[in-house]
Formats: structure tokens, C-alpha cells, sequence
């Protein structure tokens, strides 16, 4: 359930309901592909770090370790022992990224495995039966994500055959969800909105899915090559046409900067690799934005990377001992940045989600933006 506790212009306000508990939002999901957040973070500091709910990848568990593995444990919760809500990616991405090792028909995508070359089948049931024996709160549609800037007949042919694949996912969800010996028979799904850069087509597809009358809606596609501009457009243009009573979530996206303005367009749900990836590469988040801890000015630093942040590296070491941890390649390093970074969005969502309710969004994004372009810290 999906319940609107306040609006600020077009930016909402909200909590959302599911059988692993709820979920404010605007919200940030931390990524965790494998059912790991890459640089040694375990489910205890996500804890600790003021995270609501994970996402992890229905392709690569299905691949490693196997999706009958993991309902043999118990489902992806008890598995990496999380009570809170987890987010599952169909595998539609993957038929985006993985061009050279895939074949895509009617009946679904032909893969061979990234990890050892075997060859793999999914359609729509099967990722419906993947993310069911996951166990996963929020179920994603498989669908075809086509490059964002692909000819116009490639991308409606596209559009219609996801639309079809998320009438079948729909159906063996409803089938999955019965079974006596579905582990979570709560399990919800969201449909995905496509359609590249032209806002023509989003709108009939989202027109279409929304009529099927599912309990969140997605909008995959963006960030995949198109400028910021376009990808604001896009949520311009197509977000007016999707439910007010679902939640509305932007995959794959973003910077702090995408995550304001998507905000600022009515989005809910935000996930990205960007904050554990730059911190594995000891770049870290701040109010006065991204700073590189290898560089040298950092040598003798005794602040910790941002002052006043609540984080577990922040609370205890300075720049200078990350660094050094870094440069000696000591994991530990990778570690502290990868926890400051989910923190800072954490706490930035936190921050948005109080601005929408005292009615102050646009004066916060405007504060917050040109903080974090002022480079003033570095």
C-alpha cells in the first residue's frame, strides 16, 4: 500500500507498505548485485547506515549462486540475513549490457554466462520464477531495455514486445503468488516504462501499463548514454501519466544531482551504483561536493571527509589515514568510503523527504545543488 503524506509542487511525500516492512520515500536503494554491497559491507552496517531497503540482481543470483539454492535457504532475506524490503532487477538490464552474449526473440533472451559461457534461457516466467524462489519483496518486469538513442521502429517494436512480456510476467506472478510453497506469496511487481528519448512513446506505454493496474511503476531506459537534459524531459513528460497512488521509480539513476531534480518530477524510488563503486575508487561525497582521496593534498589531513557526518568513518578517521588505506591497497580504505558515500544518501534522502513536508523542496534542491558545485571544501 502507497499512501501520499505530503506534496511539494510536483514532488511527494510518502510510505509504502510491504510484507517486510515500510518504506519511506523518497528513497534510495543501496545496491547489492550479488546480495552484497561491493567493498566489504555487510547487512549489519547497512543497518547502522540508515538504509531501507536493498536491491539485488535476479541474473546474477540466478547465475551465482542459483536461485534453487538460495529458496533451499530460506529466500535472499534469510540468505543475507535482512529483515527490510529487497528490491530485485528482472534480468532486463542485462539484455542491454550484454549485447555480444545474447539473442533476443518473442518467447524471451538467449544469454551465454557472463561468468563461465554456459548457455541460458529467460523469458518472463522464468524471471517471475527466479525472483519468486529469491523471495524478494518487490519483484521487477523483464523487459528489453533498447539503447536510448536506437531508430524509432526498433524502439516501438521493443516497447510492444515489453508490454507483452509484462502481461506474461503479470500472469505467472498472479500463478507464482498461489502455490503453497511460494515463500513469499506478497511478492509484488512493478512494470516498466521504455521507450528511449521519445516522450510519444512513453506516454502510450505508460498509459498502457498503468491500466494494468500493478503496485509500483518503474522508468528504465535513462542513464544509459542520453544527456541529463533528455532524461529530464522523459520524467517531464511521462511520470504526469503514471498513477499518483503507485510509486514512480527512476532505475539506475543517479548522481545526487539526478536524484534532486527526478524528485522535483514526482519519483520515489532511486537506485545506483555510483556511491559504492566511486567509494571503491576513493571517491567520496560531501556537501561541497566529490572529493579524491588519493590526491596528495590530502596527505596531512586530519578532518575527517566531511565534518559533522554521522558515518562510521567520518565518527572515527581522518582523511589522511583513509588515504593511506587506499594507497597501501588495505581494504579497509575501499570499506570507509563505500559506507561515508551510502550514508551521505541516506541522510540526503532523509533531508529531502523533511524539506518535501514543511513545503520547502525547491529552496532545499536549490541549496543543496549549489553547495555541492561549489567545490568549496576541496
Amino acid at each position: 500500500m502507497y499512501k501520499v503524506i505530503a506534496k511539494d509542487g510536483r514532488a511527494k511525500r510518502a510510505e509504502f507498505t510491504t510484507v517486510h516492512g515500510i518504506v519511506q520515500t523518497p528513497v534510495f536503494m543501496n545496491v547489492g548485485t550479488a546480495a552484497a554491497i561491493k567493498g566489504a559491507v555487510a547487512t549489519s552496517d547497512l543497518e547502522q547506515i540508515k538504509t531501507q531497503i536493498q536491491l539485488s540482481n535476479t541474473y546474477h543470483l540466478h547465475v551465482r549462486p542459483g536461485d534453487e539454492i538460495v529458496k533451499k535457504l530460506g529466500g535472499l532475506h534469510k540468505f543475507m540475513s535482512w529483515n527490510k524490503p529487497i528490491l530485485t532487477d528482472s534480468g532486463g538490464f542485462q539484455v542491454f549490457s550484454l549485447t555480444n552474449l545474447r539473442k533476443i526473440k518473442e518467447e524471451g533472451v538467449y544469454f551465454n554466462s557472463h561468468v563461465d559461457g554456459r548457455k541460458i534461457f529467460m523469458g518472463p516466467e522464468q524471471s517471475m520464477q527466479i525472483q519468486s524462489n529469491l523471495a524478494s519483496t518487490i519483484a521487477m518486469a523483464f523487459d528489453e531495455c533498447p539503447p536510448s538513442h536506437a531508430e524509432r521502429s526498433y524502439i516501438e517494436a521493443s516497447v510492444n514486445r515489453t508490454y507483452r512480456w509484462l502481461e506474461r510476467c503479470k500472469t505467472e506472478m498472479d500463478r507464482l503468488n498461489s502455490l503453497p510453497n511460494t515463500i513469499n506469496n506478497k511478492q509484488m511487481l512493478f512494470g516498466i516504462n521504455q521507450g528511449g528519448v521519445l516522450p510519444d512513446i512513453r506516454i502510450e506505454h505508460a498509459k498502457r501499463i498503468r491500466e494494468l493496474d500493478l503496485e509500483g511503476y518503474a522508468i528504465g531506459g535513462l542513464a544509459v548514454g542520453e544527456t541529463h537534459e533528455e532524461m529530464y524531459n522523459v520524467l517531464d513528460e511521462t511520470v504526469p501519466y503514471l498513477p499518483e497512488d503507485k510509486p514512480v521509480y527512476l532505475m539506475g539513476v543517479g548522481t545526487p544531482a539526478n536524484i534532486l531534480e527526478a524528485v522535483d518530477r514526482g519519483v520515489d524510488f532511486f537506485d545506483c551504483v555510483y556511491p559504492s563503486r566511486n567509494g571503491r575508487h576513493g571517491h567520496v561525497y560531501t556537501n561541497f561536493g566529490k572529493i579524491n582521496l588519493f590526491n596528495a593534498k590530502y596527505e596531512l589531513d586530519d578532518r575527517p571527509i566531511e565534518p559533522g557526518c554521522g558515518c562510521p568513518a567520518c565518527q572515527r578517521y581522518s582523511r589522511a589515514y583513509i588515504r593511506h588505506l587506499l594507497k597501501a591497497k588495505e581494504m579497509l580504505g575501499m570499506r570507509l568510503c563505500v559506507l561515508h558515500n551510502l550514508y551521505f544518501y541516506n541522510t540526503m534522502m532523509e533531508e529531502i523527504r523533511l524539506a518535501i513536508e514543511e513545503g520547502r523542496y525547491s529552496e532545499y534542491k536549490k541549496h543543496k545543488l549549489e553547495g555541492m558545485e561549489s567545490g568549496r571544501q576541496d
